[in-house]
């Protein structure tokens, strides 16, 4: 093999194995940032054969990256990704690429209804991507009758002329979507499950996510502060069901950050309308995007007064508190529902099946 130190540097992935991150959990180290970039560029560049990939995606997730490590990544990986920034400010919602497998997908609803009450709302999603290729923001818009196979710049024009945008992975950030196969061939989360949520690929200044463990929610706002590329103003995360941006009934957490401050709370959901269980949420698993677009119509159309309409007005209001436009949750559900109530939030979905 031919010696690639002058293209990418002194690090190339066999030896951030066997020096610094390959020596099993408890002893292994952090890359520094200059080492975690170089072996990104290294992986987008394709330089690294599959065995020693594989190695390398493994040794980080036993180790677990920390926040400078998945800002590195971040950084470089932003430097691919094709920014289309709408001339409204949107909240960015990132949810796990990977989707869900069980549960219905109300993001999708979730951000007309916000966008119907005035807060601009941006999704993004691959196809199918590993681990789990489940239902994706993707499959729902699809079956919706939404167009989802956009350039950067209609998905910028989208959020302007609707209040709602869609960013499809393989548009704005191409250098990701081609390590899918890889990926799969894995069977495991990788860390690029993680930093492809963040790609932000409208610039925008408030990001909404989700996360299992308060410890998590942690970690990604310490990656947004450590990163070079990013300079959001506040990050609004929850525990969502599966993992994706669908707060689950019940008690849950909710971790702030808001210009450098981090506090986190907890949240009864039964207190804003959600008096039932995440059992209560699910649909065929076999047909996870068909019921979510089913009942994401019904429940826009205002003819739907149940769990899901519950559940999705709530999530709006997140949305809606989220980029400020309202003072709390409380404001925020009273403007979601307005919105549905008023046929707004059905007039945006026909605004996006028309566009």
């Amino acid at each position: 093999m031919s010696d690639n130190s002058a293209t990418f540097g002194e690090w190339p992935l066999k030896r951030l194995m066997t020096e610094v991150c390959g020596s099993g959990p408890k002893s292994a180290e952090d890359l520094t940032r200059e080492q975690a970039q170089e072996a990104i560029r290294r992986i987008f560049a394709g330089e690294p054969d599959e065995t020693t990939l594989g190695a390398f995606w493994l040794a980080n997730r036993w180790k677990h990256n920390n926040p400078e490590e998945l800002a590195a990544y971040t950084d470089v990986m932003c430097e691919h990704v094709e920014y289309a920034e709408p001339s409204v400010d949107p909240v960015d919602c990132g949810a796990n690429y990977d989707g869900k497998l069980r549960s219905a997908l109300l993001g999708v609803g979730a951000g007309v209804v916000a966008a119907a009450a005035g807060t601009p709302v941006v999704t993004h999603s691959g196809d199918r991507v590993p681990t789990q290729k489940g239902c994706a923001y993707k499959h729902v818009l699809d079956e919706l009758g939404v167009a989802t196979e956009l350039t950067p710049r209609d998905s910028a024009a989208m959020v302007d002329e609707t209040g709602f945008g869609f960013y499809y992975q393989p548009a704005f950030n191409p250098v990701v979507d081609d390590l899918n196969e890889r990926r799969d061939k894995m069977g495991v989360r990788t860390f690029f499950n993680t930093i492809e949520t963040i790609a932000n690929p409208a610039n925008a200044n408030v990001h909404l996510g989700s996360f299992y463990h308060l410890a998590f929610a942690k970690k990604m706002v310490d990656t947004f502060d450590a990163s070079e590329h990013h300079d959001l103003d506040r990050v609004i995360m929850f525990q969502g069901m599966e993992g994706y941006d669908d707060i689950r009934p019940g008690y849950t957490k909710v971790a702030e950050w808001t210009n450098g401050e981090f506090t986190d709370y907890e949240i009864e959901t039964a207190n804003y309308g959600m008096d039932f269980e995440t059992e209560d949420l699910g649909v065929d698993k076999d047909d996870v995007e068909g019921h979510s677009a089913k009942i994401t119509t019904e429940v826009l159309a205002g003819d739907r007064d149940d769990q899901f309409a519950d559940a999705i007005a709530l999530n709006a209001a997140f949305r809606i508190y989220a980029r400020e436009d309202a003072a709390d949750l409380e404001q925020g559900l009273e403007m979601a529902r307005a919105a549905i109530d008023d046929g707004s939030a059905e007039a945006v979905l026909e605004e996006l099946q028309a566009f």
